[in-house]
């Protein structure tokens, strides 16, 4: 189980310290995710779970007569993307739930995106339809969410070098795989109101380290944001020191021609507003 925990207090700021080694490690999905043949034109969009604002900055850049929105629940993650985005003036943020967000009178919206944001909804078809809600016909959702865990050699990678159980939550749990089985999106979507509902598999390389110090970068990174930092913090203290050499170990084997790369797999779904 995932809660706001997750993105505020001193893990938001940890998160908000370590946004330019997030975008990059997520730089081949992001690409495809924003692929303007699939995005199409718009006047107003909004960026659900934004973060550091990365898919802001770069639609309101490309598109400087539209209005981009990014709304997190982080107020860490916000005053970075607020910072990075000053430059624009038609990037603008909020902190807000998305399932509770309200467009102004007369700006419904035509796009809506999310780089692995909407995992983590309480009530995912309720969340849905109160996005459908703010849109105007023919409106886009595209949206990226993990496939399943068993094809995220990361994840498997990191259980076992932490030497974690397996997780007693839900599969369909708010977190990062609540998203992984595709006929459970198709219905949470059509029960939403969305329509169009399609998926494509992405395969792609998450860059966790790079340079000289690629491995130790690396370390560093998963011992401040994700699931390992979260185990790390849990564990008794006497048995820290193992567990960081054999994620020290597990890194290094994955580390190529400078740079520590992990086998990523996620759905692009896109699906329209009628």
């Amino acid at each position: 189980m995932t809660d706001s925990s997750e993105w505020t207090g001193p893990v938001g700021t940890a998160w908000a310290r370590e946004w330019r080694r997030t975008d990059r490690s997520f730089g081949a999905l992001t690409d495809r995710l924003l692929d303007p043949a699939a995005i199409g034109g718009f006047a107003r969009a909004l960026d659900i779970g934004c973060g550091a604002g990365e898919l802001v900055e770069r639609l309101a850049a490309a598109h400087p007569r539209a209005r981009v929105t990014g709304l997190d629940i982080s107020a860490e993650l916000l005053a970075v993307a607020r910072a990075r985005c000053a430059h624009l003036p038609n990037a603008r943020f909020a902190e807000c739930d998305a399932a509770q967000w309200q467009a102004a009178s007369g700006e419904a919206l035509d796009l809506l995106v999310s780089r692995h944001g909407v995992m983590f909804f309480a009530d995912p078809p309720g969340a849905f339809a109160h996005l459908r809600a703010q849109c105007a016909p023919g409106a886009t959702l595209r949206f990226s969410c993990f496939r399943a865990r068993a094809d995220n050699a990361w994840a498997g990678a990191l259980d076992a070098a932490l030497a974690l159980p397996p997780s007693a939550a839900a599969p369909d749990a708010p977190g990062p795989f609540a998203f992984a089985e595709r006929d459970r999106v198709a219905g949470i979507l059509g029960a939403a109101g969305w329509t169009e509902v399609a998926f494509e598999p992405l395969d792609y390389a998450m860059i966790a380290g790079e340079g000289e110090g690629a491995v130790e970068e690396a370390l560093s990174y998963f011992q401040r944001i994700g699931p390992a930092a979260r185990a790390l913090r849990e564990m008794p203290a006497d048995g820290r020191p193992a567990a960081l050499d054999r994620l020290r170990g597990m890194i290094a084997a994955h580390h190529r021609a400078s740079q520590v790369t992990m086998p990523a797999a996620a759905w692009i779904v896109t699906a329209r507003a009628p």
